[in-house]
C-alpha cells in the first residue's frame, strides 16, 4: 500500500470513527472554549495573544471555507474558532473590569459607601466592601476587615462610614504555585484590602442588617444552632460560611466533605426536587386540578422558581449558577419528554458560565464542580454501570446494598477525577473522601436539609425548636465524621507545585475518556498516566523564598523542610508547607544540624549531589556590621534579605533582597538542576502591572 493510499485509509477510518461519535462532538465545545481561555492566561503578552487569535481564527475560517470537506476538518475548524472565542472573551473581560489598584501599603482615613457586608462570626470579624468617596485617592473598590465590636450597629448596604484602615495592594502569589489573590481581585474589581481601626463613624445608615433577607436568614439560623454547626446550616441555606471555625473548615477540607459547604448541584437539586414534590402533592389533592392541569409541568415551573430564588439567595456564585442552569435544563428536558441528565446538559451549563464569566475557567471552583458532575454523568451513562445499578425486583437489603455500592463507586470515581485538580491548585487532596461521602451525602440530603427546612417552616409559628435540636445533632454527626476522617493516618496526599504541562496532560486524558463513547476513549489512559508520572517525578524545590524576603523554607538533610522564622504565622506555614510538599511537618531552621543561626542571621549549608550550596538569610531588622556582611556575601551562593543589601554584597549566584524580589516576586529554586522559578516572570497580564493610585501624603502614614 502506497503512502497516498495509507493516508486515504487513515482518513476514512477517522471519518467512520467521528460518524460513530457524532453525538459526542458537541461536548468538546466548552472544552475548546476553556482551552482558549487557558491559552490567554498562559501566554505572557498581547503579541502572543494576538498571534494565538490569528492562528486559531484563521484555521477555523479556512477550514469552514473549503467546500466539501469531511467531518474531521470541519470539527477541527469549529474547535479552533471556539478556542479563538475563548481567548478573545477573557481578554475582553479583563479589559472591561480594569480599575486602578493601590500603589503601595498605606494607613488611610477615608469615607466610603458600603457595597457588601459579610459577617465572619467564627473570627469575630465583619468583612466590608466599600466604594471610597471621590477625591480620596483610593481605588474604586476596597475591602476591609473590622472587629465585630467596631462595626456600627446600623452597618448595611448603602451606608456611608468614615474610618482609618491599613490598606494593601492585592498580593501576588507569595511563591510560585501559591494562591494568586491579585488575579482574583482584578476580576472582582478590588483595588486594595486590609484592616480597619476603631472608631468607625456611621455618616449615613444604610439598609439595616435585618432588611437583607440573606443576612437575616443566616443570623436566624446561627442563633438557633451554635458554633460551626450553625455555620454549616447557614451555608446550606444561604451560602454564608462565615460562622464555621477554621479548625472545622480544615477538617471538612481534609475529609473530602468541603463540597457540602459550597452551594452547588447537591443543594440546588434538593431544593428543586423538594419544591416540585410539595407543589405536585398539594395540587394533586384537588381532583379538578389533577384532571384539567398538567401538574408535572406546573411542578416543574415551581421547581424552576425555587432553583432561581435559591441561587439568588445564596449569592449566585459560579457553582450555584452552574447548578441552577443545569437544573433549569433538566426541568425543560422533563417537560419536553426528553432524557434529562446527560453530558449535553453539563456542556450547556459550562458554555453558559464561560460566556458570562470566562475567567472562572482558571479557578478551582469551576474545574472542581464541572469535573465532578462530568465524572458522575459519564459514569452512569455507561450501559454496563446502568445495568449494575438499575432498579429491579429485589429485597430491601439488596436494594440498600446496591445503592451503597453505587454511592461508593461514584464517590471513588469523583475522588479520582478531582484529585489532580486539588493537587494542582491546593497541593493536597483527601484520600478517604469516597468513604466519608457514603455517609455524609445521604445525611446532608435526606436528614440535615429536610430537618432545617422543617425547622424554618415551624419557626413561623414559634414551634421550630425540636427540629433545630435534631438538626444540631445531625450536624454534630457530620462534624464528627469530618474530624474522624481527617485524623485518619494518611488522610491527605501532598504534592509540591505541579507543572502546568503535567496538569494539562492529565486533564486531556481524563476528558478523552469521559467524553467519547467508542473504544478509542481508552486511549486517554496514556496521557492520563503520562501526566501523573510527570507530576509525581517532578521534584519539589529545594528553596522557597517569599516575595517580601521575610520567609523561606529550605530542604533539610532528612528530606523535610525548615522555616527561617519561628514566629511565621499560620498562613505562611500553611502556604510554604503546601508548595514544598511538606504539608504540616515544617521544622525550625534554628534546630537544623545544617544551619547556624543568630538572632539576626542564618547560614545554611545545603548539599546536592557532589556540590554544597551555602544560603545566608537575614532574620531581623537590625543591621549587621559592614565587614561581617561583606564576608558572608563573598562566602554565600545565595543571600536572602527583606531589606536592601549593601552595594558591595555580591554572592556567588543570587542576591534575593528587597530590590531583586520586587521584580521577581517569590522564588523557587532547585539546586541540582540550577532552576530558578519566579512569580513575576515578565508577563503582561493586567493585574501584574496595573494602573495605580495613591492617596495624598497628608491623609496617611506610609508603610514602607
Amino acid at each position: 500500500m502506497g503512502a497516498g493510499a495509507a493516508l486515504r485509509h487513515a482518513g476514512w477510518a477517522i471519518e467512520r470513527w467521528l460518524e460513530a461519535e457524532r453525538e459526542q462532538l458537541v461536548l468538546w465545545l466548552p472544552v475548546m472554549l476553556a482551552a482558549g481561555i487557558a491559552a490567554w492566561f498562559l501566554l505572557p503578552d498581547s503579541a502572543r495573544w494576538l498571534a494565538f487569535l490569528c492562528a486559531t481564527g484563521g484555521l477555523g475560517v479556512a477550514g469552514l471555507a473549503v467546500p466539501g470537506i469531511g467531518r474531521a476538518p470541519r470539527a477541527i475548524a469549529i474547535a479552533a474558532l471556539a478556542m479563538a472565542l475563548g481567548c478573545a472573551l477573557v481578554w475582553w473581560r479583563a479589559e472591561r473590569v480594569a480599575a486602578p489598584v493601590l500603589a503601595r501599603p498605606a494607613i488611610v482615613a477615608f469615607e466610603g459607601e458600603v457595597e457588601l457586608v459579610e459577617p465572619l462570626p467564627a473570627r469575630d470579624m465583619v468583612r466590608v466592601t466599600l466604594a471610597p468617596r471621590a477625591g480620596a485617592g483610593l481605588p474604586p473598590r476596597v475591602r476591609v476587615n473590622l472587629a465585630e465590636s467596631d462595626a456600627p450597629a446600623e452597618l448595611g448596604r448603602g451606608a456611608v462610614i468614615r474610618l482609618r484602615a491599613r490598606l494593601m495592594p492585592p498580593a501576588p502569589p507569595a511563591v510560585p504555585g501559591a494562591y494568586d489573590f491579585a488575579r482574583l481581585a482584578w476580576f472582582a474589581g478590588l483595588g486594595a484590602s486590609g484592616k480597619g481601626f476603631a472608631p468607625v463613624a456611621l455618616i449615613r445608615p444604610g439598609s439595616a442588617p435585618g432588611t437583607d433577607l440573606r443576612a437575616r436568614l443566616s443570623a436566624h439560623i446561627e442563633s438557633r444552632v451554635e458554633g460551626s454547626g450553625g455555620g454549616i446550616a447557614s451555608a446550606l441555606a444561604t451560602g454564608d460560611r462565615g460562622a464555621i471555625s477554621d479548625e472545622d473548615a480544615e477538617a471538612m477540607q481534609r475529609s473530602g466533605l468541603a463540597h457540602l459547604l459550597s452551594v452547588s448541584g447537591l443543594h440546588v437539586s434538593a431544593v428543586t426536587a423538594a419544591a416540585m414534590l410539595i407543589v405536585l402533592r398539594l395540587l394533586a389533592l384537588s381532583p379538578t386540578l389533577a384532571l384539567r392541569w398538567r401538574l408535572p409541568l406546573v411542578a416543574a415551573g415551581a421547581g424552576a422558581f425555587a432553583a432561581i430564588g435559591y441561587t439568588l439567595l445564596t449569592g449566585a456564585e459560579v457553582p450555584t449558577v452552574r447548578s441552577c442552569i443545569a437544573a433549569l435544563l433538566v426541568l425543560l428536558a422533563l417537560s419536553l419528554g426528553r432524557e434529562a441528565i446527560t453530558l449535553r446538559l453539563v456542556a450547556a451549563g459550562a458554555v453558559a458560565v464561560l460566556l458570562l464569566w470566562p475567567e472562572a475557567a482558571a479557578g478551582p471552583s469551576f474545574q472542581l464542580s464541572f469535573a465532578a458532575v462530568t465524572a458522575i454523568v459519564a459514569l452512569h451513562e455507561s450501559p454496563r454501570i446502568r445495568g449494575w445499578f438499575a432498579r429491579r425486583e429485589e429485597s430491601l437489603a439488596a436494594r440498600l446494598l446496591r445503592h451503597a455500592g453505587s454511592l461508593l463507586l461514584t464517590g471513588m470515581v469523583v475522588e479520582l477525577a478531582l484529585m489532580p485538580i486539588a493537587l494542582f491548585h491546593f497541593h493536597q487532596a483527601g484520600l478517604y473522601g469516597a468513604l466519608a461521602n457514603i455517609v455524609a451525602i445521604p445525611l446532608t440530603t435526606f436528614v440535615i436539609m429536610p430537618l432545617e427546612a422543617a425547622a424554618l417552616l415551624f419557626d413561623t409559628a414559634g414551634a421550630g425548636m425540636p427540629f433545630w435540636w435534631l438538626t444540631a445533632r445531625a450536624l454534630d454527626l457530620l462534624l464528627w465524621l469530618a474530624h474522624l476522617t481527617a485524623a485518619a493516618p494518611g488522610a491527605m496526599a501532598a504534592l509540591p507545585a505541579m507543572p502546568v504541562g503535567a496538569y494539562a496532560t492529565m486533564l486531556a486524558g481524563g476528558l478523552w475518556i469521559a467524553l467519547w463513547r467508542t473504544r478509542v476513549r481508552w486511549a486517554g489512559a496514556l496521557p492520563l498516566a503520562a501526566g501523573l508520572v510527570w507530576a509525581l517525578l517532578t521534584p519539589a524545590p529545594d528553596l522557597l523564598v517569599t516575595g517580601d524576603g521575610r520567609h523561606l523554607a529550605i530542604r533539610t538533610r532528612d528530606g523535610g523542610f525548615a522555616l527561617l522564622r519561628e514566629r511565621a504565622g499560620d498562613y505562611v506555614r500553611s502556604m510554604l508547607g503546601e508548595n514544598s510538599g511538606a504539608g504540616d511537618t515544617l521544622d525550625e531552621l534554628v534546630s537544623s544540624p545544617d544551619a547556624r543561626c543568630s538572632p539576626d542571621l542564618c547560614l545554611v549549608d545545603f548539599r546536592s549531589g557532589e556540590r554544597s550550596w551555602r544560603v545566608v538569610a537575614t532574620r531581623s531588622s537590625y543591621l549587621v556590621p559592614w565587614k561581617e556582611m561583606m564576608h558572608l556575601c563573598a562566602a554565600a551562593d545565595i543571600m536572602v534579605s527583606d531589606r536592601r543589601l549593601p552595594p558591595g554584597c555580591t554572592p556567588r549566584w543570587l542576591a534575593l533582597d528587597r530590590t531583586t524580589l520586587a521584580t521577581t516576586g517569590g522564588v523557587a529554586i532547585s539546586f541540582a538542576a540550577g532552576r530558578v522559578t519566579t512569580v513575576l516572570g515578565g508577563g503582561a497580564h493586567p493585574w501584574i502591572n496595573p494602573p495605580t493610585v495613591q492617596p495624598p501624603a497628608a491623609s496617611y502614614g506610609s508603610q514602607r
